[in-house]
């Protein structure tokens, strides 16, 4: 039986589902936008599916909001204006709440996004991926190098202090020089965070039915190696696997993930993750994936696609595949509060992690080491119910 005493802290996750064009590379829920973009009837679904979804957090405070795609810039200001104002009728909005919203650099305008700043969205997420048209030719981004230094520089413009940029490495036919200039491309324009990870082939994307020829693994850890090096010299803190911040400007949202928070998830293809401390119960679920369907079932039982109560066995893996993550671990009685377990409940894998060299613990805090960073699957997999 779990015993949550106090709640998790709550976010809200909303998904715009469409793109200009779906990249090869992607297995999020997106879908090519429509000649008569539907913004107006997908906003009211939004609405509706959040109002469906209230009973679930009655009495609860939205700590932050993160708008997620797809491509959430194909949208209107006026769009998100009226879907802000019914978001702060339904539910208490924290006032420092970090709103943050995706962009692609293909699809930014000035105005547009100094309309978005006027509404209280005060971070972007800026896909940009590389800074070499090489590789994003063959990723098949919409935009080039230029537009997307041009992007940064306008979001500075338009008074954007706080804004991620997405790196990726290991990409088609790149090199240890495009590798290293485009982190340091990125650092000479200044964001407050940077995601840098490698491309991976995941299933159900056309780069996996049809792979393109990748650098070899040896030398894209040495670039990575680098790469990371160069981020921490410039500032950057490296506090999650693929995450990098200056001073105080981690991503609240990813970090309500990675520390097992609760959050309401709207939109096509969406998913949540609530706890209910009068049923003692952690409960996930997701959303029809095709826009359509979305719109359609919005408001009714059928918008939910699949739905799952956490067991009691699930609940140890479940925790450690997202805290793991994060470089400083988390500290002891998160396990407890967020969980609603006693971190005896995982004493076993803790024990052999610790004998393996994979994390250090105290009563305070529990940390992954290097090793344990380094191979951080299998530190995970020791937390699988057996």
């Amino acid at each position: 039986m779990f015993n949550f005493t106090t709640l998790p802290p709550l976010s809200l996750y909303i998904h715009v589902p469409w793109c200009v064009r779906k990249c090869p590379y992607c297995d999020f829920n997106s879908h090519k936008s429509p000649d008569n973009l539907p913004e107006a009837s997908y906003i009211d679904a939004l609405i509706r599916d959040l109002e469906q979804e209230m009973p679930s957090v009655w009495g609860r405070t939205v700590q932050n909001i993160f708008i997620g795609g797809g491509t959430p810039s194909l949208f209107s200001a006026e769009a998100y204006e009226r879907l802000f104002s019914s978001i702060r009728a339904l539910i208490p909005l924290s006032p420092h709440a970090e709103i943050t919203l995706e962009a692609n650099p293909g699809t930014f305008e000035a105005q547009r996004f100094s309309d978005y700043r006027d509404l209280g969205i005060n971070r972007l997420s800026i896909g940009v991926q590389s800074f070499n048209d090489q590789s994003l030719t063959a990723l098949g981004r919409i935009h080039d190098s230029k537009q997307a230094i041009k992007a940064i520089e306008t979001a500075h413009k338009v008074g954007f202090d706080n804004f991620n940029l997405d790196l990726m490495f290991g990409l088609p036919h790149q090199t240890e020089k495009t590798a290293r200039h485009d982190v340091a491309t990125a650092i000479a324009l200044a964001p407050s965070h940077i995601s840098y990870y490698q491309l991976t082939l995941e299933p159900n994307t056309l780069f996996y039915q049809n792979p393109p020829t990748l650098p070899d693994e040896d030398p894209i850890i040495d670039w990575q190696i680098a790469n990371q090096q160069q981020l921490a010299e410039a500032g950057y803190q490296q506090y999650e696997v693929s995450a990098y911040a200056k001073g105080k400007n981690r991503c609240q949202h990813n970090l309500n993930y990675w520390q097992f928070g609760d959050y309401l998830g709207i939109g096509a293809g969406a998913h949540g993750k609530i706890t209910d401390a009068a049923k003692q119960t952690i409960t996930r679920r997701s959303k029809q994936k095709q826009p359509q369907a979305f719109i359609d079932t919005a408001g009714s039982p059928s918008v939910i696609l699949t739905e799952e109560v956490i067991s009691k066995r699930d609940i140890g893996f479940e925790f450690m595949l997202n805290a793991l993550r994060l470089t400083d671990g988390f500290p002891t009685p998160l396990f407890y509060q967020h969980a609603g377990l006693p971190i005896s409940h995982i004493d076993k894998a803790l024990q052999y992690a610790e004998q393996e060299g994979l994390l250090t613990r105290d009563i305070h805090f529990i940390r992954p080491t290097e090793k344990g960073q380094r191979y951080l699957n299998v530190l995970i997999e020791l937390f699988l119910p057996e």
